[in-house]
């Protein structure tokens, strides 16, 4: 979406804008060509090569930092003119069989946007049985969550899980595909992704971190791919807009506030879009202007409402606590 990212943003000449989602580089390649200063960041070491290009062409206006996007606020001494975020697996990293991202080529059970820490194998050879449901059920809205992780418990006994087509292959024999449906893994695959990488997490804690960097008048663009994301960044938008409301049985309760909605609801894809990425029909966008308001204090109980909790018996939460 980046033809509607770009236009939600303005004039760029002379804005510093905060690419939180490098990537590929697509988004700052488009923002420096307008004329703006831009400080990228991403956890995925690979995105450094992607940066090179640019730190060589755009290199008085271009910055690139190898950091996860939770910690956006600390990478500028001064306030931002924008803040973008692009959510969830990249394009480039979906295409390389190595990563683990996707079953459509074989590779390791990896998953790991930071390369670094727990993999997709590690959850699935390891992780109770229990866990694994509240993963599949939580993070992939996967209605056969409770026979598929019975099903991985048993397997790995005798065998463990190495590469990304074992598993689907394994989820595609537990469960019938009928005509036209998704391949029975995509939300095996979904939930081990966003649960390795603790993307809800990051996605929490990056809406919060935007909201600290942003000067008054600035704006923060957040494309996300599936309804847990978006569920998120329309609960953040909803709860700066000076209205909390912590319970529908309790009153509402009124603060300034720190952002205002650029256009109501969310933007999608455009039919010439879609047919060109197939990946953009399930995009949506939503923006907020910053207003003068404080920065409000970072708190997850907002965010309980989506039932992202630990995992039992000490377990590594859902959405962590940086």
């Amino acid at each position: 979406m980046l033809n509607q990212v770009v236009s939600s943003l303005g004039d760029l000449r002379g804005a510093l804008v905060l690419d939180g989602t490098f990537g590929a580089g697509g988004y700052s390649r488009t923002f420096l060509r307008r004329g703006a200063h831009v400080i990228a960041i991403d956890r995925d070491p690979d995105a450094v090569m992607s940066a090179y290009t640019l730190l060589e062409k755009f290199q008085d206006r271009f910055q690139f930092i190898e950091i996860p996007f939770s910690r956006l606020d600390t990478v500028s001494s001064e306030k931002v003119d924008a803040v973008v975020l692009d959510v969830g697996v990249s394009s480039m990293q979906i295409g390389l069989a190595r990563r683990g991202f996707s079953f459509i080529k074989d590779g390791p059970l990896d998953m790991r946007m930071s390369q670094k820490g727990l993999t997709a194998g590690d959850v699935v050879n390891c992780m109770k049985r229990n866990d694994l449901i509240r993963i599949f059920t939580l993070l992939g809205e996967e209605r056969y969550a409770k026979p598929i992780a019975k099903m991985i418990e048993v397997r790995r006994r005798k065998k463990p899980f190495i590469s990304t087509l074992d598993l689907a292959q394994s989820v595609e024999g537990l469960i019938q595909r009928t005509q036209g449906s998704i391949h029975p893994a995509t939300r095996v695959f979904q939930a081990l992704r966003i649960y390795v990488n603790d993307e809800l997490g990051e996605l929490i804690y990056a809406l919060v971190a935007a909201e600290k960097i942003l000067r008054p008048s600035g704006r923060l663009a957040v494309v996300t791919f599936h309804s847990l994301e978006d569920r998120i960044v329309k609960l953040f938008f909803s709860n700066r807009s000076g209205r909390i409301s912590p319970s529908r049985y309790l009153p509402d309760i009124r603060t300034k506030a720190s952002f205002i909605p650029l256009f109501q609801g969310v933007q999608m894809a455009d039919r010439e879009e879609i047919l060109s990425n197939v990946r953009a029909r399930s995009a949506k966008l939503r923006v907020g202007i910053r207003t003068e308001a404080p920065a409000l204090e970072r708190d997850l109980s907002l965010f309980r409402v989506l039932s992202f909790l630990p995992c039992k018996k000490g377990g590594r939460p859902i959405v962590s606590d940086h």
